[in-house]
């Protein structure tokens, strides 16, 4: 009988999410995947002057990434950025109810396309970028529709305004690409990544 092949090491490498998410850490929960930590990463996620919203999204999941990767070395790091975006408007996270209106307003009746930044730092220091994207189609929407939603609360931190995944998804008639990445983490192109890298979940 032949020996086992022994793991290597970094394929035990603790797996750090890089975000205060707790819609992202449901999702890797999901798929049987459970960080070993959560380390929010502390940056400046304003845009730059006339930033694009693929550039940012980019540029936003690689800061997380950088920014948490030296607290925990040896560690496997994921972090995340979502974006929504109607043409080349980089819509905000609603931190208002004002401007969760707004968003609302310019996403009735028409598509939009959310862009999901994805950054994986290995152990060993290599680090994966990915890019998703998917097209998001909402229904025209009442005014009554919108007063409700403002008044229910759940856009509160939310891109665009919106949780897909809650009472939003009555405005949705449909979708092109990751649902997931909708919610806040592109699971299969995560797995993908992950594996490429060499990461092996603790339960494997």
């Amino acid at each position: 009988m032949a020996a086992a092949h022994p793991v290597p090491m970094h394929q035990r490498a603790p797996l750090i999410l890089a975000s205060a998410s707790p819609r992202r850490l449901a999702l890797l929960r999901q798929i049987g995947i459970e960080p070993q930590a959560v380390s929010p990463p502390h940056i400046d996620e304003t845009p730059r002057r006339r930033e694009l919203p693929v550039p940012y999204a980019r540029r936003m999941a690689a800061r997380k990434a950088t920014a948490v990767a030296p607290a925990h070395p040896g560690a496997f790091i994921l972090a995340a950025d979502t974006v929504v975006a109607v043409g080349r408007r980089l819509l905000p996270k609603a931190e208002d109810a004002a401007t969760a209106r707004r968003c609302l307003e310019l996403l009735s009746g028409r598509r939009h396309r959310v862009y999901g930044g994805l950054a994986v730092i290995a152990p060993d220091g290599r680090q994966v970028e990915r890019l998703v994207t998917t097209i998001v189609w909402v229904k025209r929407l009442q005014t009554s529709e919108i007063d409700a939603y403002i008044e229910a609360g759940e856009w509160q931190g939310k891109a665009g305004g919106y949780a897909i995944q809650g009472r939003a998804a009555a405005f949705i008639p449909r979708i092109n690409g990751s649902y997931s990445n909708v919610v806040g983490l592109p699971l299969t192109e995560t797995v993908v990544v992950l594996a490429g890298l060499g990461y092996m979940p603790a339960s494997s």
